[in-house]
């Protein structure tokens, strides 16, 4: 019997990459997982291996992570588990008048918009089975830039932000909202980096070492934690640094700006 015996979880962009490989991690762990991506054929694939469930979907619209969690509850009974993984890289400088504002606004659709989606939509969903995980893939590019693609670092910047806030706020809940930041990984998302990077000797992530980190962070990871995974070293929360109040040394209440 598994950690996960019992359990249910859903994972987005589980069609490859790290997604899939975390499918087979939760799988592994004793979770009847869910495997939602925007290719049905990826979608089956690593569902049939994991004798899951396979859904088809696109995380950018409102309506699909909230109907795939309740298809979720109907298939399993419950949910424990959501990784919110999807996400895709910017392809464009969008920093001058070149900005080709649909592919912007799919990327912020995929790699912001889906985890807000997917947060307000699991967050019930685990309230009802007395609580539970979710891990968001955030990116090493979410602490600190990434010169080469400044739209993508925006996107996991304001992912890790997000993880942040709402982790701490969900924390009473018994929910835990936490973010991945892996370094380069060996998956589809590199695209023509890899070869780049290869070239250089530079070392690459495995998808399943990333899913190592995935499974530290189910029994390790603390809300509004950001856990980083790099080559050689053992996953662990980023340590962020204190922020500097008013020099009375004050602390502000908790507020809604607007």
């Amino acid at each position: 019997m598994g950690e996960l015996s019992g359990k249910a979880a859903l994972v987005t962009g589980g069609g490859s990459g790290i997604g899939a490989a975390s499918a087979r991690r939760l799988a592994r762990l004793g979770a009847r997982v869910a495997v939602l991506d925007l290719d049905e054929g990826a979608a089956r694939a690593v569902a049939d291996e994991v004798a899951g469930l396979a859904l088809v979907g696109d995380v950018t619209e409102p309506s699909t992570l909230p109907d795939a969690v309740a298809r979720v509850e109907a298939e399993f009974g419950r949910l424990d588990v959501a990784h919110l993984n999807a996400g895709i890289g910017g392809r464009q400088p969008g920093v001058d008048a070149s900005l080709d504002v649909a592919a912007y606004r799919r990327l912020v659709g995929v790699n912001v918009d889906h985890v807000v989606y997917g947060t307000c939509a699991a967050v019930p969903a685990l309230r009802r089975g007395g609580g539970g995980t979710i891990v968001v893939t955030a990116s090493l590019a979410g602490l600190g830039p990434m010169p080469a693609d400044p739209l993508y670092t925006l996107t996991k910047h304001a992912v890790v932000g997000y993880v942040r806030a709402a982790g701490a706020a969900l924390a009473g809940e018994g929910i835990r909202l936490c973010a991945l930041c892996p370094g380069f990984a060996d998956t589809p998302l590199l695209g023509a980096a890899r070869a780049r990077l290869t070239d250089a000797g530079f070392p690459l992530l495995t998808p399943e070492r990333v899913a190592d980190a995935v499974e530290a962070m189910l029994r390790e990871a603390e809300p509004g934690s950001a856990w980083i995974v790099q080559d050689g070293r053992d996953p662990a929360p980023y340590r962020f640094r204190g922020l500097p109040g008013p020099a009375g040394g004050q602390r502000p209440p908790d507020v809604e700006l607007g």
